[in-house]
């Protein structure tokens, strides 16, 4: 398996840590014109599968059957931060759903971010299911289920049909056979998928540039969908986070997953990128993913500058002395 050193980081001059991955960008006939690594190399999608999840919930028009508004909706395709406009629009979801918060899956936390998770501590309030951060994801299948009459108590095991539904969208705009995509279960319970880079980028492309999209009704779906994304950039994740700095450039669509895996596309360019941190980073993403627009020449200065600024290159420490440097040192290769 080949992999590039994507970001060494240096304290005092010395090597101190190295980040190892794969990156993989494709133009929008599925070929492969700039790697960097394997781009065959497996990785399972987790949080990025997000936006195909939701396919199969828009396709029933979810959204319009409950009256949401596009910032609900965009939950289905986030991983929240507990913060107190995703929570606003998390209620909102169960009321407008009719949906019990005990029916979720997800289990009871506290918000990934601090200041939310801190205020639950200080006022004594209690882990809540619906502070998980895919409990948006959740809703949609459980809201879908419903409308579908399907059995909501297996909503998030593979043999569901909503789940089904899920994995056929996922493989035809992968352009890859679904007996050959890899399963395993995410952290939240639901099914993840694996397959090569390559096809993963192949996938985000067509998120982009839905025309490439055949079948009318999943075309009508994808542009849903990616609207509520790039119309609600910090409902997908939030402020100071790299899907958010990504999406608030309405000229990509972008999605990361636990363990170092992130996907984006460029409308305009129509090419797309997959990349895969091997030790499961995803603290480097903003280093590499600024890398990879700079070297392709993007001409939005003020996105990878919103990246750069997440992850400064200066290494800090405790008392803001700045006492070494990270830095992408990866090189596209262009086929």
């Amino acid at each position: 398996m080949k992999y590039s050193t994507l970001v060494e980081e240096y304290r005092g001059g010395v090597l101190e840590n190295v980040h190892y991955g794969v990156v993989c960008g494709v133009n929008e006939r599925g070929e492969v014109i700039y790697s960097s690594g394997d781009d065959m190399h497996i990785a399972f999608l987790r949080s990025a599968a997000k936006p195909f999840q939701a396919i199969p919930v828009a396709k029933q028009k979810i959204d319009e059957k409950f009256g949401l508004t596009s910032r609900e909706a965009a939950l289905f395709a986030a991983s929240h931060r507990g913060e107190a406009y995703h929570m606003e629009a998390l209620e909102s979801l169960l009321k407008k759903t009719g949906i019990a918060e005990e029916e979720l899956l997800t289990n009871p936390t506290y918000p990934l971010n601090d200041e939310p998770k801190f205020a639950c501590l200080s006022q004594g309030v209690a882990k809540r299911r619906l502070f998980h951060n895919c409990s948006g994801k959740h809703l949609g299948f459980l809201a879908l289920s419903k409308e579908r009459g399907f059995s909501t108590d297996d909503y998030y095991e593979i043999e569901h049909p909503a789940q089904q539904e899920a994995l056929d969208a996922f493989a035809d705009l992968a352009d890859y056979p679904r007996e050959q995509i890899q399963l395993g279960v995410d952290g939240c319970g639901f099914p993840v998928f694996a397959l090569p880079l390559k096809h993963l980028a192949i996938s985000y492309l067509k998120l982009a540039c839905p025309d490439l999209i055949e079948d009318q009704e999943t075309h009508e779906a994808v542009v849903k969908i990616t609207g509520w994304m790039t119309e609600n950039p910090d409902i997908v994740a939030s402020h100071n986070f790299t899907c958010t700095a990504l999406l608030e450039d309405p000229n990509i669509i972008a999605k990361g997953g636990a363990m170092g895996v992130y996907g984006f596309a460029l409308k305009k360019e129509r090419i797309s990128f997959a990349l895969k941190v091997i030790d499961g980073s995803e603290l480097v993403w903003p280093l590499v993913i600024a890398s990879i627009l700079t070297q392709i020449g993007y001409d939005n200065e003020a996105t990878i500058k919103r990246l750069q600024a997440l992850v400064p290159e200066e290494i800090k420490n405790d008392n803001q002395r700045v006492v070494g440097e990270k830095r992408a040192v990866f090189t596209l290769e262009k086929r």
